[in-house]
């Protein structure tokens, strides 16, 4: 029986220097029953005349589609519309993995039919983060999961395009509504880049702890997930 088909979904916005090296990387994956589909979020001019001129001719086999910079959830949810596979991931430029992510990821949903989705653990970074097993209870205070999970097509239920933050975080939410579940694989299989414009921001955890310190970033960071916890009852 043939392996399912890995959809592998790259919203990118303004990051074309990152986007060939994430190309390379995918297609090293020892799963090779993929399809994968970028999804250009309205760069910037410089970086769409680089995008087609020097990387699209480079990767025949990659779907690519541009639309207006609406950000990275439309982007996903727009990737998500053009897939066929049974399986799939959102894969940001930013990321590089281990050669058999998807292959353990894949072997996991197959070995747990139960989970809706299997994550694992990351470094971002220096930093490396555990994740750890499902806990729901745990969850429903702070989000463990990141984005680049493995998921099956029937669970996905599209990110909510009027958040800025916290994208994640509500999709695994709203799963978990639904009585859908994650499945951990306790190894570091990917590692995320960090970068100061973009879709990956970090900042250390003591910060979390004092907030009325006069950081945007953390304003930001407690508007949103004010606006998750309230949207999701928690």
């Amino acid at each position: 029986m043939p392996a399912p088909l890995i959809s592998v979904i790259v919203p990118h916005y303004n990051h074309s220097e990152e986007l060939q090296k994430t190309l390379e990387n995918i297609l090293t994956q020892t799963s090779k029953d993929i399809e994968i589909i970028v999804v250009d979020d309205g760069s910037d001019l410089s970086h769409i005349f680089r995008f087609k001129h020097e990387i699209l001719p480079k990767f025949p086999q990659v779907n690519f589609i541009f639309v207006e910079h609406k950000g990275a959830a439309a982007a996903r949810n727009k990737g998500f519309q053009e897939s066929k596979g049974q399986l799939i991931i959102f894969w940001d430029a930013d990321i590089t993995a281990d050669k058999e992510m998807l292959e353990k990821l894949r072997q996991a949903l197959q070995n747990n039919p139960e989970a809706a989705y299997a994550y694992s653990s990351f470094n971002f970074g220096w930093k490396k983060f555990e994740c750890g097993e499902f806990d729901a209870e745990r969850l429903k205070k702070m989000n463990f999961i990141h984005t680049t999970a493995l998921m099956r097509r029937e669970s996905f239920t599209k990110f909510d395009e009027s958040l800025k933050k916290f994208q994640d975080w509500d999709l695994w939410l709203s799963l978990l509504e639904q009585g859908r579940k994650g499945f951990w694989v306790p190894e570091v299989l990917f590692t995320v880049k960090p970068r100061k414009a973009g879709l990956s921001s970090w900042l250390p955890s003591f910060v979390y702890h004092f907030p009325w310190l006069p950081i945007p970033a953390l304003k930001k960071y407690n508007y949103w997930k004010k606006i998750v916890q309230e949207k999701h009852k928690i």
